[in-house]
């Protein structure tokens, strides 16, 4: 099966690949929040952060400007705050086909694009030094809900037989299809449209029909409405102390934001 999607964890036996998944989750968490909070006229505190970041992930052995690219992911998402260029009230500094762009707009959204980079970058982290099995053991041990952890684990595992069932119809539509040489295989657009649409409710249908035989599976193994798993161990006081490095390394960041920057 080509795998499309793919898991972004990457094995590894740094010093972050070995801490406790809890202890990651929870600083990671931290991240976002203080990415999310720092005050947007605070220009200086956003280098800090993404050096925090880059600090983190070369912990994990992971290359910053790998990171960095892999975070522009969230780019195309971020550019719905595109309409605070002329919402925000402020003083006009350009006029795009007579609507004006205010300073204000401009900052307000420079600040949502550096924040959502910078945050999925934090995440990145995160997944690419943990295994997902781990994420959702630590986030059953911090007391998240079991119900979500549930939809999580089912929506991660069934994610890769939607596209398994993709795969096999695109190669059956792959192996009906022929065209003379020097043209396309195919006919207009509206045929194709039709066409498209039927794979897609093939598709559905064909992946209900697998998610029933697997979860028969899962109950004749046992199943019975919750994962198994042992008992957290106690946290160790070296992957705390770990933890609670960038967390205060964060707060001094704020701190500056704040009292120097805002």
């Amino acid at each position: 099966m080509n795998l499309t999607l793919h898991e972004r964890y990457q094995a590894g036996s740094s010093p972050l690949h070995r801490l406790d998944p809890r202890v990651k989750v929870v600083v990671t968490l931290a991240l976002i929040l203080g990415v999310v909070v720092t005050p947007e006229r605070a220009w200086p505190a956003y280098p800090l952060l993404w050096a925090l970041i880059a600090a983190l992930a070369a912990a994990g052995q992971i290359g910053a400007l790998r990171l960095a690219r892999l975070g522009g992911v969230a780019l195309p998402f971020a550019l719905a705050a595109i309409t605070l260029l002329f919402t925000t009230p402020g003083e006009p500094v350009a006029h795009v086909f007579g609507a004006a762009i205010t300073d204000a707009g401009l900052m307000r959204a420079a600040a949502v694009l550096l924040k959502s980079w910078l945050a999925v970058q934090a995440a990145l982290v995160l997944t690419m030094t943990t295994p997902f099995t781990d994420l959702l053991w630590a986030l059953g041990a911090l007391r998240v809900p079991h119900t979500l952890i549930l939809i999580t684990a089912f929506m991660y595992r069934y994610l890769f037989t939607l596209q398994d069932e993709a795969s096999r119809l695109l190669r059956a539509r792959a192996a009906r299809s022929g065209a003379l040489p020097g043209r396309r295989a195919g006919g207009r657009i509206g045929w194709r449209a039709r066409t498209a649409g039927s794979m897609i409710g093939s598709l559905f249908v064909r992946s209900a029909e697998r998610s029933e035989r697997v979860y028969a599976a899962m109950l004749a193994r046992g199943y019975r409405g919750e994962m198994r798993v042992l008992d957290p161990p106690p946290l160790a006081r070296r992957a705390v102390l770990w933890g609670a490095l960038p967390v205060a390394t964060l707060v001094v960041i704020q701190a500056l934001a704040l009292v120097l920057w805002s």
